[in-house]
């Protein structure tokens, strides 16, 4: 069969548009949809655990569509060029862009692992390889930590007393108790005073810090579980990816005029 020159001519034209119409998920009041903004909301929903399906499609191109018309709807009534909303649009956009620029600038400068393996090291060094169980009764005055002291060693109980007088509202309640931690846990002089301490012993001279006058008793010592690599891996990661964030922000504030 033979075209005629007016057939042929109308055939190329459909042949033509069919691909900018493929493009498009739908046009709605002769204002198209592109098939691309469908793919990236199908793609923000797999990655939170939905499953692409035929159904998943069609309630996208549904809710585009829906939308589509409900925007027209507010650029008709002139919603667009309030003040309030104008501004909300430019923070939804800085948004966008901020989330495009963080996730380029990790992937152009990744976390390495020999980082990640170098940080780790520093943390278990910083953690030591002990781990203590102590209570402590905080008062605001030398005198006061002096006089509990004296009443410990006249046979008063440690708990009862850091629930009567002890300032720390963390342990206070539990009878001074400060659970198992590192001595990298505490400030320094408290910290230089408990690993001083043997098992069961009360230290006889309160401790000063920030805090106000401390009375120290070490309940018992042990051997730090110390997590391995692979189980903090992504937590180090993810620290170490904050600290590069915040040092090109603060690189790029340095380089920027400020009025």
């Amino acid at each position: 069969m033979t075209l005629k020159p007016a057939h042929l001519l109308a055939a190329l034209i459909v042949s033509a548009a069919l691909p900018a119409m493929a493009q498009n998920l739908a046009v709605v009041n002769g204002k198209p949809i592109p098939s691309s903004r469908a793919d990236v909301m199908i793609k923000q929903m797999t990655s939170q655990g939905q499953q692409d399906s035929p159904e998943l499609r069609a309630m996208v191109k549904d809710e585009l569509i829906n939308r589509e018309i409900l925007v027209q709807e507010a650029d008709k009534l002139g919603l667009n060029a309030q003040a309030d909303v104008k501004n909300q649009i430019e923070i939804a956009r800085q948004s966008i862009l901020i989330r495009a620029l963080v996730t380029d600038y990790l992937k152009k400068n990744p976390v390495k692992d020999a980082d990640i393996k170098a940080e780790y090291d520093r943390f278990k060094a910083q953690a030591g390889d002990k781990e203590y169980h102590a209570r402590h009764i905080l008062v605001e005055k030398e005198d006061e930590a002096k006089a509990i002291i004296a009443k410990l060693k006249a046979g008063a109980k440690f708990e009862d007393l850091a629930k009567q007088s002890s300032k720390d509202p963390g342990s206070a309640a539990n009878g001074g108790d400060l659970d198992w931690a590192s001595p990298a846990s505490f400030v320094k002089p408290f910290s230089d005073a408990m690993i001083g301490l043997q098992k069961g012993q009360l230290l006889e001279t309160p401790v000063k810090t920030q805090f106000g006058y401390h009375v120290i008793k070490l309940d018992d010592v042990r051997t730090a579980k110390v997590p391995t690599l692979e189980e903090v891996k992504p937590q180090i990661a993810e620290s170490l990816q904050q600290k590069k964030l915040q040092a090109f922000q603060q690189q790029l504030r340095a380089k920027a005029k400020i009025q």
